[in-house]
């Protein structure tokens, strides 16, 4: 049973459920949506703890999210997804779990699929992603401007990894403990982060899975993927390729993680800088 703990800010002890599992939301303007997301998450049959991070919404998120009896870590202003995740690893951390998962608040992504996520993680995967394209059956659709990037992405992604990732954007994705607490440090803040995080956890040592995962259309809201703004951050997304490409590989699977620094944000609900 999906567990939305009672605490509705970061100050409070968050309860743990079995399997030490928590969902984080980073949510921005998602007052339509998160509701019906929450309650969905809420007779999952998986045991697991809710956080919703606020990105400095401008609408009832947090309120929504709190009347449904969710923790809410407020951001003061938008980070922005990297920021927000940031802050969700932050707070698994502290408040020791041993595995999450980020879930959109949406209701593009499907609870019924989290316990996929999860089995990958008990078998040893250190990031799980939810793909839409390593299954056929009941494909997602793109549009060609946006499908024809996401193959450039792929292709160059296995260019520098030497494996073949169907869905390097994803937000459907599972963390080990581990995993947890390196991207607790050291996760990006940029749009398009999920293939940056892809390839800082490939070069570092820890075990990059994929699953097949079906995912619904948006329920509102607008994705923030204007082409403009999609070119820069492929370019940017290109250059960082390029240059971790020649960079030596490390391997900091089991660094250890500041803690007082994180405790320090996660009380707080922001990232350090």
């Amino acid at each position: 049973m999906g567990t939305l703990p009672t605490s509705s800010d970061a100050s409070g002890a968050c309860p743990v459920g079995r399997e030490r599992t928590l969902v984080i939301i980073p949510a921005f303007n998602e007052e339509e949506a998160l509701p019906s997301v929450l309650k969905e998450l809420g007779t999952t049959s998986d045991a697991f703890d809710i956080v919703v991070v606020d990105d400095g919404s401008t609408d009832s998120t947090a309120k929504v999210a709190r009347a449904q009896g969710a923790t809410v870590l407020p951001l003061p202003f938008n980070l922005g997804i990297g920021g927000a995740l940031r802050t969700g690893f932050l707070y698994a951390v502290e408040h020791g779990y041993d595995r999450a998962a980020q879930f959109d608040g949406d209701g593009q992504h499907d609870p019924a699929e989290l316990p996929a996520l999860l089995a990958e993680l008990d078998n040893g995967a250190d990031l799980v992603i939810g793909s839409r394209f390593a299954d056929r059956v009941g494909g997602y659709d793109v549009s060609k401007v946006r499908g024809g990037a996401m193959r450039l992405l792929r292709l160059t992604v296995r260019l520098f990894t030497g494996r073949t990732f169907t869905d390097t954007s994803s937000g459907f994705r599972g963390f080990s403990r581990p995993m947890l607490e390196y991207f607790a440090r050291t996760y990006p803040y940029e749009y398009m982060e999920s293939v940056e995080a892809l390839l800082m956890a490939s070069a570092n040592g820890f075990d990059v899975r994929e699953v097949p995962v079906q995912m619904r259309v948006r329920e509102s809201g607008r994705p923030s993927n204007r082409r403009l703004r999609l070119l820069y951050h492929f370019l940017r997304v290109f250059l960082v390729i390029s240059v971790s490409r020649k960079a030596p590989r490390r391997g900091v699977k089991n660094a250890p993680v500041d803690g007082q620094e994180h405790s320090e944000s996660a009380r707080r609900g922001t990232t350090p800088a």
